[in-house]
């Protein structure tokens, strides 16, 4: 299990598929509200003029040697639901991010964000 403390310092560095295809640069942590691990990483993709983040699973995550290797393909990686490099991720686009990925999504008890930022 990757630490909170851990992928921090990974910031920067280049996030790649199961084929070691680069599919951008690791943005933002968000945790799980109900266990404070991390569950979710944002992807700074796109052109330099027309950057944008992409959510994608931190689960069966790997770290190596200035990168972080995601279990998803780049491909399906950068059609996940973004967010500008300036915005913040709407509650209600919470589940949209899970579904993308063939997960389950369940809000807090009292209708909570499952996501924040770390």
């Amino acid at each position: 299990m990757i630490r909170s403390a851990d992928i921090r310092e990974w910031r920067d560095h280049d996030v790649v598929d199961p084929k070691q295809h680069k599919i951008g640069m690791l943005e933002a942590v968000y945790v799980d509200t109900a266990t404070d691990e991390p569950a979710m990483a944002t992807v700074r993709t796109g052109l330099p003029s027309r950057r944008r983040l992409v959510f994608v699973p931190l689960d069966d995550a790997v770290l190596g040697p200035g990168y972080v290797k995601v279990p998803y393909a780049r491909g399906q990686v950068r059609k996940a639901p973004s967010i500008g490099t300036d915005d913040v991720l709407p509650a209600e686009r919470e589940e949209e991010i899970f579904q993308h990925y063939g997960m389950t999504y369940q809000a807090g008890a009292g209708g909570e964000r499952r996501l924040a930022r770390g």
